[in-house]
């Protein structure tokens, strides 16, 4: 069962290692081989730590308050913060990296002979400035030790910060739960396995498009000293609007901000494939983007705490099955992650892309075109559908919300004849 003092020890215990596994993604060892393990496996138990850590924290907003309202501005204000902190880090990183000059190899002869061989490329470092390389390792080493101070002072406050709100009767139990009978249950819930359904291709749109968007633009593009800002433009366009897709749910239901919203981003990804190279054309792009990359990052989430209320209305006698709701649901934000991983990168390497290249075959171009438009157009239109067969409406919504409200005041009720029972049988 997963409680808020559970909650708090779990973040505290994760962040420390997980800021030292993230600065060892970064640190270059100095070993012939293995270098691969050594970033797998660093990167691995950096992911598990995250999760130790984004899981208790996002289920957080179920045990703050009991009130849809409430846990609906909790979330907006929690989304808020995570895209504030993503353009935080987008900056951190892309403004002290960006500063460093690496060096592309413009050689078709020397570029195939490097990554067919490393003894040649030594060579071609130290015929393109090796110590501008260690300047950029250098300069990944700062901006992740700057990145791991800031993980720690937010785990702080948050650890310190946060306080359980008490009134959160059906998130209390005094019986254990039993783990595979509350997957059991949790997995034949519909409306939550149509939401992450949804929220899965949704969800790998949208990590194609930020996870290729830098190669795209320095490639495709042609804007190989611009792509850093192009990103934090992508971001700090979500971070403003998020307020305003909190505001458009309450006012218009949160199915129609999803179908709106996610949608938005399609005609201007189909225009950033189509269109020539255009600078301004790209930032529009970006802002219209970051417009559509709020909405995904916000509504999902904000539908998660309702789909719980309904679970608890079908089962009210089965409690305490929060953590496995907010579990799956990271899971499957961190399988769209690996998915996307994947799947660019096969993509890439079979259209002939050719590490730090100043240019990169028309094949490549065309890949990166279909990686930021095409296919994240297609999954985002899928994602769509699947949020069509989610029955939880702002109907369904008010409904559930007076319902748990009356088993509240009955269980408030039937607590209070207890104690009355109990005092009585005491004075007699």
């Amino acid at each position: 069962m997963l409680n808020f003092a559970l909650i708090s020890h779990r973040i505290i215990f994760s962040t420390p290692f997980a800021v030292i596994s993230y600065f060892l993604i970064w640190f270059v060892p100095d070993i012939s081989q293995g270098q691969m393990m050594w970033y797998l496996f660093f990167y691995c138990i950096f992911q598990t730590l995250v999760t130790c850590f984004h899981v208790p924290y996002s289920a957080l907003t179920m045990f703050i308050s009991s009130e849809q309202s409430e846990r609906d501005s909790a979330t907006a204000y929690r989304m808020t913060v995570e895209v504030l902190g993503t353009v935080l880090g987008t900056a951190i990183q892309g403004q002290i990296v960006g500063k460093v000059d690496t060096p592309c190899i413009s050689d078709p002869l020397l570029l195939s002979m490097a990554n067919s061989s490393s003894v040649v490329m030594e060579e071609v470092n130290i015929t393109h400035e090796t110590g501008s390389l260690t300047d950029t390792r250098n300069a990944y080493m700062i901006a992740a030790g700057v990145i791991g101070g800031i993980y720690i002072l937010c785990a702080i406050v948050l650890s310190v910060g946060v306080r359980e709100k008490r009134a959160s009767i059906e998130l209390q139990s005094d019986e254990p739960v039993s783990f595979f009978q509350g997957l059991k249950l949790v997995m034949n819930h519909g409306p939550y396995i149509r939401l992450i359904a949804g929220f899965l291709f949704t969800s790998l749109a949208f990590m194609l498009l930020e996870g290729n968007f830098a190669l795209f633009c320095t490639y495709t593009l042609g804007f190989r000293n611009e792509f850093q800002n192009i990103l934090l433009a992508i971001m700090l366009s979500a971070t403003l609007t998020i307020p305003f897709w909190q505001w458009f749910l309450t006012r218009f239901g949160k199915k129609t901000a999803v179908y709106i919203g996610i949608s938005s981003a399609t005609p201007f990804l189909i225009m950033v494939a189509i269109l020539k190279s255009n600078l301004v054309v790209t930032y529009i792009v970006a802002v219209a983007a970051g417009i559509s990359v709020a909405a995904a990052f916000l509504l999902p989430w904000s539908m998660l705490p309702d789909v719980v209320d309904d679970f608890k209305l079908q089962h009210p006698d089965s409690a305490g099955h929060e953590a496995i709701f907010f579990s799956f649901y990271v899971f499957f934000t961190k399988f769209a992650s690996g998915v996307s991983l994947g799947i660019s990168t096969l993509s890439l390497d079979f259209a002939g892309y050719k590490t730090r290249g100043c240019s990169q075959p028309e094949s490549v171009n065309w890949t990166l075109k279909l990686l930021v438009s095409a296919a994240p157009v297609a999954l985002i239109v899928l994602g769509l559908l699947l949020f069509k067969l989610y029955p939880i409406d702002e109907e369904r919504r008010r409904k559930n919300k007076k319902a748990l409200q009356d088993l509240r005041e009955e269980e408030s009720s039937n607590s209070s004849s207890e104690s009355d029972s109990t005092e009585l049988a005491s004075i007699v």
